[in-house]
């Protein structure tokens, strides 16, 4: 039988203003039945809380349900928090501690972080360090079979949560909080994130917590920022969702994926700070190579056939096909522009495009009629190669990395189109995040594949596809299955 779904409520920032948050949970329970918990995240106390809280320390009033909140983010509202390991602050309000991990009987599981960002050391009282969220990844990580908490409660908001998402509004995300706490986040994989302290609502689409195609699907994290109590703007502060312990749920219903889910928005800093992986020993080393099939199920992988059927004959070289008609870009066609032509090799040559976004804006094109970069015999494959190192070479003697791509969509004749942007105005990362992006809006899944791969690994011939390539060697594919804008 499955679990019961815990009914939770999530509140921003109370600032002292306990009568109006509890209040409000009386009513809301009056209404739609008992919650199981209150979480507060931000400012529990504030500046003038002394009065009402005397009332409920003193036990002449009680919280409505079990409410657990975080330390203090200021020095003025550290006396309220006696043990910085938690306790029980009143009858029904508990303080979790500075950082750690409630499990409840339920098999709930919620990490918290108490405090914003240290800016100095040693850190202050109300901050938390590398070192606090170092020691907190360690006590999870290092669990058997770990894949996430279920609830993450810190103060301050991630640095970069809004990456891949929909708008922040006025809060800019890449200034705004902490970048401790996205290592956090990109790490513990929470379900569910809330944070507080901007005044500001915001519930972020939900985001992956996987690589597509390199990594086992796992479960999606959201976002929610809440704003103060009792805010004149009425904004959202409570947060009103139910929840099944992961430890309860089916695999399979856990890993289910959204049809709004965007990329981890800490993906950058996944690849700033990368795990050093051992090097296979002899006998760990894989046995045959795997390549990725689009055409089963995303992340199975098939053993690939020449190895499976123990051939070792090299393959015949083939020969293009011939076009069904003119073709604009063999280059034997009466039909190519032949004053655009820059380089011409044995198999491949170099042109400028007519129309291109930039006045270097090139094509790699072979000289005969191939559709697609995975129709391309393996001698033409190479000279491409060949031409995308020596373009490489030539863009960064002027300041500038290309992004190379390939449409095959209606079109007969394979064109790589290169295009040199400057290197200072624009990372390698910030190209990939704004074709993301810019995927998104079109309602486009665009996925990052391995750099290692080749583009013939996950697109079969004939197939209609986009792709992506950096002169990092990352790469971004589309398999299109029905219409594409040009």
């Amino acid at each position: 039988m499955a679990a019961a779904p815990l009914r939770v409520l999530a509140c921003g920032d109370v600032e002292g203003r306990l009568e109006a948050i509890f209040g409000r949970v009386r009513a809301i329970q009056a209404k739609s039945g008992r919650f199981d918990m209150l979480l507060c995240v931000g400012n529990f106390f504030g500046s003038a809380s002394e009065a009402e809280w005397a009332e409920y320390r003193s036990g002449a009033k009680k919280a409505p349900i079990p409410t657990y909140v975080l330390g203090a983010n200021n020095q003025d509202t550290l006396s309220y928090f006696p043990d910085v390991s938690g306790c029980e602050l009143a009858e029904n309000i508990t303080y979790l501690g500075r950082r750690g991990v409630y499990s409840g009987c339920s098999g709930l599981q919620i990490a918290y972080l108490s405090g914003t960002e240290a800016q100095q050391q040693p850190a202050p009282a109300h901050s938390f360090s590398t070192k606090d969220v170092a020691e907190l990844k360690t006590s999870l990580l290092s669990t058997p079979n770990f894949r996430g908490v279920d609830i993450l409660l810190t103060s301050p908001w991630p640095r970069e949560v809004g990456t891949f998402a929909n708008s922040t509004g006025e809060i800019d995300t890449k200034k705004c909080g902490s970048k401790l706490v996205s290592d956090l986040a990109a790490s513990l994989k929470p379900r569910y994130h809330f944070a507080a302290l901007e005044k500001a609502y915001y519930e972020r689409l939900p985001y992956r917590n996987h690589v597509v195609l390199q990594e086992t699907p796992q479960h999606v994290t959201r976002f929610i920022a809440l704003a103060d109590v009792g805010n004149t703007s009425k904004k959202k502060y409570l947060y009103a969702f139910s929840i099944v312990p992961m430890s309860s749920m089916d695999p399979a219903e856990l890993v289910k994926q959204p049809q709004d889910v965007t990329e981890n928005p800490y993906r950058k800093l996944r690849k700033e700070t990368p795990k050093s992986k051992a090097p296979l020993s002899a006998e760990e080393e894989p046995a045959c190579q795997f390549f990725f099939d689009l055409n089963k199920h995303q992340g199975k992988k098939r053993p690939s056939e020449g190895k499976e059927r123990g051939d070792s004959q090299p393959k015949q070289a083939k020969k293009p096909p011939q076009p069904t008609g003119p073709c604009w870009f063999c280059l034997a066609s009466p039909e190519v522009e032949k004053h655009l032509v820059v380089s011409i090799g044995t198999h491949c040559y170099l042109a400028l495009a007519k129309g291109g976004l930039s006045p270097d804006h090139v094509l790699i094109l072979p000289i005969g009629h191939y559709q697609s970069v995975v129709d391309l015999s393996s001698e033409v494959l190479e000279e491409v190669t060949k031409y995308k190192a020596a373009l490489k070479e030539f863009f960064r003697s002027k300041g500038k990395r290309y992004v190379l791509f390939e449409r095959n969509y209606r079109s007969q004749h394979l064109q790589l189109q290169v295009i040199p942007v400057p290197l200072d105005l624009c990372t390698s990362e910030d190209i990939k995040e704004a074709f993301i992006a810019q995927a998104q809006e079109q309602q486009i899944e665009l996925l990052e594949i391995p750099e290692h791969s080749d583009i013939a690994q996950v697109a079969q011939p004939g197939v209609p596809y986009f792709y992506v390539e950096l002169d990092t060697g990352e790469k971004l594919f589309h398999r299109i299955r029905g219409r594409f804008p040009l």
